[in-house]
């Protein structure tokens, strides 16, 4: 790589930590809060979703940031992917995990909304839950597994970020090239 992207670097580094603090803390303190302070399943429902809609937006934007630097450092580090051994296979790897990541944060907005929509005081949603009854017990188990699951997931994206680094060191490049180079044109074993 010989250019800096400390821009799109910093975009894909600040939003997965705001999408793993957050949802860390959501599943730890938020959750936790809502438990200890809700006297009803209801009034716990309540906190939880209150709080958890003040951070949606927050969270879109983190997770927007982190796939907008994502895709910038891909672009600009294609080459690496191709030509270095093991990169191509992080890469991989880190897509499928982030799409995972997605996908559970999008189920938990979804289950979270229908809760909110069962637990809330107000006649109209009261109406769009009946038109759209759930099994309350079962969706505040699925949600609970799956509020658990995206911190998870994007630890694991931490993880596979750091390996990502490893594999830019410049010893660790000549050596990828090198595998690859070997792989390519068998006289070279």
């Amino acid at each position: 790589m010989s250019g800096r992207n400390t821009v799109i670097r910093s975009l894909h580094d600040l939003g997965l930590a705001a999408w793993f603090g957050g949802s860390l803390m959501g599943a730890v303190g938020l959750n936790g809060a809502a438990r200890q302070e809700g006297a009803t399943w209801t009034a716990q429902a309540r906190i939880a979703s209150a709080g958890w809609e003040k951070w949606m937006p927050v969270s879109a934007a983190a997770i927007g940031a982190h796939l907008y630097g994502g895709g910038g450092l891909l672009a600009v580090n294609a080459h690496r992917v191709v030509k270095q051994k093991g990169v191509g296979a992080s890469t991989t790897a880190k897509t499928v995990v982030t799409a995972a990541a997605l996908a559970a944060t999008a189920y938990a907005r979804i289950l979270g909304k229908k809760i909110d929509l069962a637990s809330s005081p107000d006649p109209q949603d009261a109406q769009k839950a009946a038109e759209h009854p759930i099994d309350t017990e079962q969706a505040r188990r699925q949600l609970a597994c799956v509020q658990w699951a995206v911190p998870a997931l994007t630890g694991c994206l931490v993880v596979l970020n750091a390996l990502h680094g490893e594999q830019q060191r410049p010893l660790e490049q000549l050596h990828g090239l090198w595998g690859h180079a070997r792989s390519v044109v068998p006289l070279m074993h």
